[in-house]
């Protein structure tokens, strides 16, 4: 999971042709509190179980859906939520989803990315290397930053947070302090 979440970044992540390059990432490991894992298989948690290669798409604070990739050997229920892509493929379709035309903040958020991307709970489950999902490694390199996760409340300190040095497309800048 912590090698799987900075190889993220620079990636290419599409839904039915739409979606853009990952810019940020967070990892979540079954042993830490934040992890929707940690207490156990839940019906809402139970694919961060089964095997890596699968999105694991759940509803946050009842608002809005979020994305993640689920990353290590089944059973160990880790995954890598995706907090930011910049728009790339389906622009103006993701304009209309959002209701928004300032580019920069379309994908600036986990649920900001799902609802522009079209992704709900129907994704859940669904294999990372086919249709409708795509995933496709990037094919140079990049410059990672890492930090603190945000937004959360448990398991603050750990700096598995990642991102893409420089980019205008992040859903909160990295710290002064962050790693390159």
């Amino acid at each position: 999971m912590l090698e799987v979440a900075p190889d993220l970044i620079g990636a290419t992540f599409l839904v039915d042709g739409v979606g853009g390059i990952i810019v940020e990432v967070e990892a979540y490991h079954h042993t830490e509190p934040a992890a929707h894992s940690f207490r156990g298989p839940t019906p809402r948690n139970q694919v961060m179980f089964g095997p890596p290669g699968f999105a694991y798409v759940y509803r946050s604070y009842g608002i809005h859906w979020c994305v993640n990739f689920v990353c290590e050997a089944e059973g160990s229920a880790s995954a890598v939520l995706i907090r930011a892509i910049e728009p790339t493929l389906g622009v103006d379709e993701m304009r209309r989803r959002r209701r928004l035309e300032d580019v920069r903040a379309l994908c600036s958020g986990p649920g900001k990315l799902t609802e522009a991307m079209g992704i709900t709970i129907a994704h859940n489950g669904m294999a990372l290397d086919g249709t409708p999902i795509e995933l496709f490694a990037r094919s140079g390199a990049v410059e990672v930053v890492e930090g603190v996760r945000i937004g959360i409340t448990k398991a603050v300190e750990l700096p598995w947070r990642y991102g893409l040095k420089g980019s205008r497309y992040l859903s909160k800048p990295f710290a002064p302090s962050s790693r390159a």
